[in-house]
């Protein structure tokens, strides 16, 4: 008996899907849109930042689900939320637990 031959190692093409995404722009919008060479890559650019930065809780959406708010109403309990005495930005405070964000100059 002879050893079986290796398969052939064939290159698939990418089969992802890539969706289409259309929406309407005002023309202040558009106007300052005019000059971007790549569109498409700024707007992606644009939107996986603002995803980034969305509340990790409602992902942007601005409201919980009805368990989500059981466990917000646990979760605050026992920690606050508060405005940063320096930059006035709102945040989670968690008792023992403060870190300082701003450096103070002396």
């Amino acid at each position: 008996m002879f050893p079986r031959p290796l398969p052939k190692v064939i290159n698939m093409p990418d089969r992802r899907k890539h969706e289409i995404i259309t929406f309407k722009v005002d023309e202040t919008v558009w106007d300052a849109m005019k000059g971007i060479p790549n569109r498409s890559a700024f707007i992606r650019s644009a939107v996986m930042n603002a995803l980034g930065n969305a509340c990790p809780l409602c992902k942007g959406s601005g409201f919980l689900t009805e368990d989500q708010q059981q466990h917000w109403q646990a979760f605050t309990m026992d920690h606050a939320v508060a405005e940063c005495h320096d930059c006035h930005a709102i945040h989670l405070v968690c008792p023992g637990h403060e870190t300082p964000v701003h450096e103070k100059n002396a």
